[in-house]
């Protein structure tokens, strides 16, 4: 056909001083050659005046006309299917039926399903565009972490410190985001989500990221992937699921991993010369980067990410969240206490009371420390402050009702011992003056008055007594069994391990012994 003649290339062998049939020769039809010649004379053009033209448009002045023809077909505003396109659910199918509807309203011939689609392509060619039928507009975002890394410079001993970067990609826009981060930790990787979704002004209903551990638990061939589950509640406060992409499959988050690349040019080659020494400064350089490579023209089509974004998506993103995510930590498996208090960090934390002897589940956050049986919440408090050990935190609905429960305290162990006797009174005491706290000695003291289920109250004191003769300072349950166990306490046992004078009377061993002064 003579759509197919490379005009501009017989024009210029012919001003190199070839003939028609040497031209014919380089494998085009002597009948083209010769069209191209006498078109040539015809409209008065010499390839000297066409050397800067492109192929077409030198073809186009030859053969002004030939090749066009006005389709028969009634043609639809392709800019408006482009830009319904990227609305959720919208489909050329849909466009195509709404087209044939409007078609028949008004009298006109409608083009086939498979010509709207092929002049839709060639539509978006033509104006340079990207084609909406892979991706929708403010339906997900992908993220990944970046394989090149920066570093922070010490400016006194010049040490670098490696800061890793999060990366995340709308794909219908493209628009980028970039956070520097000091690790990939579990922590970061959702505060880097946070900021991402800040930075967007939104969010989308589909998180796609790579199969990290962060992240992912397992995603298996077959069945159901098991997610992270702090990740899964970050997902779930942004009203968004997380679809890890395949693994092995990177063309499944082409988009971010398109920008990872460009990444190594917009921001760390840019920024290279450049030496920071903290994060926040080192943060605030890579979001000017990430402006300026937002705002770039497009190589291939017109317009940028950043119009894009702004005048297509933007728009489409679901509004943030009116109370901030807060990052969490699942403690599993930590037994409620008899008292009725489960530990997290030396501090305790009260429980209601039907749940003593259970396992639950805690989950804490920089504020608060909530505990779950499964997927119930039994009850929440204020995180004790950092550096705090033994602190209660007790809330009166945990504990049951009524005068016969009352918490475990000093008064409440002494008075106990009162009613033993006078010895374990002395013995009691003697452990809360060994503690900084009484808190601390709690334990150790319900230990020597729990000896009273095994054995008699005369018993558990005479044996208090036989301790504190002898010479232990602070004697506790170590002492006192086995004294009641070889019967020390009682007068005849006594006669019976009884010692000369010059060794340390009973079983019981001295002070000296635990001091380090053992003969």
């Amino acid at each position: 056909m003579v759509r197919r003649i490379k005009a501009k290339l017989v024009l210029r062998l012919r001003a190199e001083g070839f003939s028609a049939r040497q031209i014919e020769a380089q494998g085009m039809s002597r009948h083209s050659v010769i069209a191209v010649f006498d078109a040539a004379d015809r409209e008065g053009i010499d390839y000297r005046e066409v050397a800067d033209v492109d192929d077409a448009e030198v073809y186009a002045r030859l053969f002004p006309g030939r090749g066009e023809h006005e389709s028969v077909h009634a043609q639809p505003d392709w800019d408006r299917v482009h830009k319904e396109l990227a609305k959720v659910g919208v489909t050329l199918k849909l466009l195509h039926g709404e087209y044939v509807d409007a078609c028949r309203a008004d009298g006109s011939p409608a083009m086939g399903y498979d010509r709207f689609c092929k002049t839709y392509q060639q539509h978006v060619l033509v104006i340079g565009a990207a084609s909406r039928v892979g991706h929708k507009a403010g339906q997900s975002v992908e993220v990944d972490w970046s394989g090149k890394t920066m570093q922070l410079t010490d400016p006194v001993t010049g040490q670098q410190t490696r800061v890793c970067l999060f990366v995340a990609t709308l794909p219908f826009s493209r628009f980028a985001f970039v956070e520097p981060t000091l690790d990939m930790k579990q922590d970061t990787w959702l505060r880097a989500h946070v900021a991402m979704f800040d930075w967007f002004g939104g969010s989308v209903p589909r998180i796609i990221p790579d199969n990290l551990k962060t992240g992912v638990i397992s995603h298996p061939a077959e069945g159901e992937v098991v997610l992270n589950d702090a990740y899964r509640e970050l997902a779930a406060h942004y009203s968004a699921a997380v679809l890890p992409g395949r693994i092995k499959k990177p063309k499944d988050k082409a988009s971010v991993e398109n920008t990872v690349g460009n990444i190594a040019t917009w921001v760390i080659a840019a920024l290279r010369n450049q030496t920071f020494a903290t994060l926040p400064e080192l943060r605030a350089a890579v979001y000017e980067r990430m402006t300026a490579f937002n705002a770039e023209p497009f190589q291939k089509r017109a317009g940028s990410r950043l119009g894009v974004f702004e005048g297509e998506e933007k728009p489409l993103l679901r509004p943030l969240p009116t109370v901030a995510f807060e990052i969490s930590q699942w403690v599993y498996g930590r037994k409620v206490q008899k008292n009725g208090h489960v530990v997290f960090e030396k501090n305790f934390y009260s429980v209601p009371y039907v749940n003593i002897g259970r396992a639950v589940d805690l989950r804490v956050t920089d504020r608060m420390l909530e505990v779950f049986a499964g997927q119930d919440r039994l009850t929440s408090h204020l995180l004790a402050p950092v550096g705090t050990v033994n602190e209660y935190r007790t809330h009166d609905s945990d504990l049951p009702d009524g005068p016969q429960y009352r918490q475990w305290d000093a008064p409440r162990i002494r008075e106990w011992a009162a009613r033993i006797g006078e010895n374990t009174t002395i013995v009691v005491n003697r452990i809360f003056e060994s503690v900084p706290v009484d808190e601390q000695g709690i334990s150790a003291a319900l230990a020597v008055l729990h000896m009273t289920r095994r054995y008699s109250a005369d018993r558990v004191e005479a044996a208090a007594g036989v301790a504190l003769a002898s010479r232990v300072r602070s004697p506790r349950y170590a002492h006192l069994r086995p004294i009641l166990e070889t019967r020390q306490d009682d007068p005849a046992g006594r006669e019976a391990w009884s010692t000369p004078a010059a060794e340390p009377a009973g079983y019981v061993r001295g002070a000296d012994y635990y001091a380090g002064d053992a003969r």
